[in-house]
């Protein structure tokens, strides 16, 4: 029996600093009503010759292999989590395959949204723990200013997402006191649509409907997001999820030295850290800079509370994720 143990973290971000003031100047908003509802100042788009999904999940994950000491050919299995995908199929795992010039090694794809970095995670600490595999590639990364509304109809969704890419190294750990010492996985897929992005899709509207209808009204193919209902929700979600895992290992809220909460909203980030009453040190927020970047979030922000040295050996490390399905996660690691 073994642990898995994160040995190597990266993040990549866009160049392209797009402002509340950038968004302004194209739709009916301002900087004061973004952050007064979200938090956000600024998030990343990337340009349009540039960046892809799996090009920054590789540019962070060359980050992450270094870090962790170890060389390409050591990687055995990847693990992508995104709602964002180059292609509708195949899917990135493969072209992170490609890119980064690995063995033949499995790839797997983690459609879980805003919970996908943390799925991606329990997904590795399961074939690691079984001793089927000594190091496995997680990557988050997301593009969602490629296919948000930029107009006023569509302004309470797009100022919230941004662009980015977050990676982890898991590797073999033998000390059963160190690493992730359990995840937690949930779904309610009754409330899929009230968090989705309906078309195009296999269901009731494909590519050739959207096309035949000519229809520039026809708001499915834009993400759709019942702001109110879903924050009420993960508000419930984050709390149970959180606390599910301090009972399984024996914790207390006292014990957690680092929250990393899913970056979705700062006013949902607030509350669970009021809730709590943790101290503003014992949780890491940057929505402030990049906006929601869905899967990419967690890893982003980890990275970050990581190389400002907010995260230590020994510390008691929550990850907590609420998103579209509904799903929601949590991993609780002693680093």
């Amino acid at each position: 029996m073994y642990h898995s143990k994160i040995t190597g973290l990266g993040y990549y971000v866009p160049e392209n600093v797009v402002t509340n003031d950038d968004l302004s100047k194209i739709m009916d908003t301002n900087d004061e009503w973004i952050q007064e509802r979200t938090g956000i100042k600024r998030r990343r788009h990337v340009n349009s010759s540039e960046d892809t999904t799996t090009s920054m999940g590789v540019k962070a994950a060359k980050v992450a292999i270094e870090r962790a000491g170890i060389n390409k050919e050591d990687i055995d299995f990847v693990i992508f989590a995104t709602l964002s995908p180059d292609y509708y199929f195949p899917g990135p795992g493969v072209l992170v395959q490609r890119d980064l010039g690995l063995r033949t090694v499995g790839a797997v794809d983690v459609r879980n949204q805003c919970s996908g970095f943390v799925y991606a995670i329990s997904i590795a600490d399961q074939y690691i723990k079984t001793g089927m595999y000594k190091n496995i590639l997680v990557i988050g990364s997301e593009v969602h200013s490629r296919g948000l509304d930029f107009t006023t109809r569509g302004r309470g969704v797009s100022v919230i997402f941004g662009d980015g890419a977050g990676a982890a190294i898991l590797s073999r750990e033998e000390d059963l006191t160190k690493g992730i010492l359990s995840t937690h996985l949930h779904s309610e897929g009754q409330y899929a649509e009230e968090l989705a992005l309906i078309a195009p899709g296999m269901g009731k509207r494909w590519v050739t409907d959207i096309i035949a209808d000519n229809n520039p009204e026809d708001e499915s193919y834009y993400p759709y997001m019942n702001g109110q209902f879903v924050f009420k929700n993960a508000v419930v979600r984050f709390s149970e999820v959180i606390m599910e895992g301090l009972k399984t290992n024996n914790l207390e809220v006292s014990d957690i030295d680092m929250l990393i909460p899913h970056q979705a909203n700062l006013r949902i980030s607030q509350f669970i850290q009021q809730k709590f009453q943790l101290t503003d040190d014992q949780v890491y927020n940057n929505i402030m800079e990049y906006g929601n970047t869905t899967a990419a979030s967690i890893p982003i922000a980890l990275t970050e509370a990581w190389e400002k040295g907010k995260i230590k050996e020994g510390d008691t490390v929550v990850l907590a994720a609420f998103g579209s399905g509904f799903t929601w996660a949590s991993a609780i690691i002693k680093w």
